[in-house]
């Protein structure tokens, strides 16, 4: 058998199904025996479904929630601990990518720690660069940089059609979390 070639993947775009997706992926992955680990740029106190979902798939599906939650209309002093915990967050990332430990690694609204100033594109280029061959990234987040499609094998782009809650209906347990 041939040696398995890790991929970069991204999942961008203003529609719903980002994260879902890479989910999805890493569902997957575990089912075919990989280790699967999901570090969340964003998301932090909240209880999402995929975490007591996570829970339940035992060590080789782990997430964790590595943000402080919504950034875009963060002051400057909320920004600053935004900041600081990405940047922790892109340390935790890169020591993991470098453990061996890990046959898929999800970097959850990275595009979007990006877009905030949160996490320098440079230091993403250089983590995406220096992986192990055979280790599969996923990257999701709204508006990825060029830099970053241009260095991924596999870019889905999402779109938004229609949304339920420009109807009104707020976000539901099971589908928004």
């Amino acid at each position: 058998m041939a040696e398995t070639r890790g991929l970069i993947i991204v999942n961008t775009g203003n529609g719903k199904g980002k994260t879902t997706a890479a989910l999805g992926v890493g569902m997957r992955a575990w089912g075919q025996g990989l280790k699967v680990l999901v570090l969340q740029f964003i998301k932090g106190n909240w209880k999402y479904g995929e975490l007591q979902a996570a829970a339940r798939m035992g060590d080789d599906f782990v997430i964790r929630q590595l943000g402080e939650g919504f950034v875009r209309d963060a002051d400057s002093d909320a920004k600053a601990g935004h900041q600081a915990v990405a940047q922790a967050a892109l340390a935790d990332a890169n020591r993991e990518i470098m453990s061996g430990n890990w046959d898929m690694i999800i970097l959850d609204e990275i595009n979007y720690a990006i877009k905030f100033g949160l996490v320098p594109v440079d230091k993403v280029i250089e983590l995406l660069q220096s992986k192990p061959a055979a280790l599969h990234l996923v990257l999701t987040g709204r508006e990825a940089r060029q830099e970053i499609i241009d260095l991924a094998d596999l870019v889905t782009e999402m779109k938004e059609i229609k949304h339920p809650l420009k109807q009104g209906i707020k976000a539901q347990k099971g589908i928004e979390f």
